[in-house]
């Protein structure tokens, strides 16, 4: 039987070229193609392929956020990420989350399509240079390690959406206690405000997600 692939990429070319070969393999079938996350996460969880093929940066929803969500409504699916991208923060949430592969553009087509039928088989794929970026940067000290237990309670109540008062309430402590342990936690993880506080605890999975 053969594997069922979609594939998600803003760049049409690129899926053109892709379906073009993989439909050539006799063990290969593309049965759809999505321009955008949120498009691809409707198709995924609609047809349920064998293989999502994932690009990251596209417009709507982008594949790291895509990637994330459809492991989360869908936790058997198997993504394998074709981009060009090899930076940490690409690389680190799509893989901590669940994704089977990481490959570059740059690969050949045997390799991806080798890469594919790993991905399907329940096997990693991740191209050897990006498998040393993700352990380098898994053993790399972070700026969040420097954080308290009690500023990361209050860092997953920011998540939440609680103010200020209502983290005090929540933790039977005063406001100015909470403003400086917010403030603390700023500081420590290197960001602006609190907003992107939260976007950092998401990133790198300090906070669960919140509907």
């Amino acid at each position: 039987m053969a594997i069922k692939v979609i594939l998600v990429d803003d760049h049409e070319m690129v899926r053109l070229g892709l379906k073009s070969f993989l439909n050539l393999q006799s063990d290969v079938e593309v049965v759809g193609e999505a321009g955008n996350g949120r498009a691809g996460i409707e198709m995924a969880l609609d047809l349920k392929p064998d293989v999502v093929v994932m690009d990251l940066v596209m417009p709507e929803l982008d594949g790291v956020e895509a990637t994330l969500k459809l492991l989360k409504d869908w936790p058997e699916a198997k993504i394998l990420v074709l981009t060009s991208y090899l930076d940490n923060e690409k690389i680190y949430p799509v893989i901590e989350a669940g994704a089977k592969g990481y490959m570059l553009k740059t690969s050949n087509a045997a390799e991806i399509l080798n890469s594919i039928r790993k991905v399907a088989n329940g096997q990693l794929a991740i191209e050897t240079e990006v498998n040393q970026k993700f352990k380098d940067y898994r053993d790399e000290p972070h700026l969040h390690d420097e954080l308290t237990a009690r500023e990361r309670d209050i860092l997953a109540l920011l998540a939440k959406g609680y103010d200020n008062q209502t983290i005090a309430d929540e933790l039977f402590i005063s406001l100015k206690t909470v403003k400086t342990h917010v403030s603390n936690i700023l500081s420590k993880l290197d960001v602006a405000d609190r907003t992107q506080a939260v976007v950092y605890a998401f990133k790198h999975k300090l906070v669960k997600d919140v509907d």
